[in-house]
């Protein structure tokens, strides 16, 4: 939580571990994830409306600076 709340943009956070900040997939694209105690991920999405879109169509993860925390869970079940 402390390296979400000190960042200024999800570009800020760590896509390689402790925090691994990745985008979902599936039924979940449009969220990201980060580690928290394994098994266990926070899952969150872009507080934005619209979400800010790079020149290729991905998210502007430099212009994401406000996320919804959507659930704690351990999605590999």
């Amino acid at each position: 939580m402390a390296v979400l709340l000190s960042a200024a943009s999800l570009a800020d956070i760590p896509t390689v571990p402790p925090e691994r900040c990745h985008a979902m997939k599936g039924d979940r694209k449009g969220q990201y994830a980060v580690n928290v105690v394994h098994p266990y991920r926070l899952v969150f999405e872009p507080d934005h409306d619209p979400v800010p879109r790079s020149a290729d169509g991905g998210v502007d993860l430099a212009a994401v600076t406000a996320i919804v925390i959507i659930e704690v869970v351990d999605y590999h079940d």
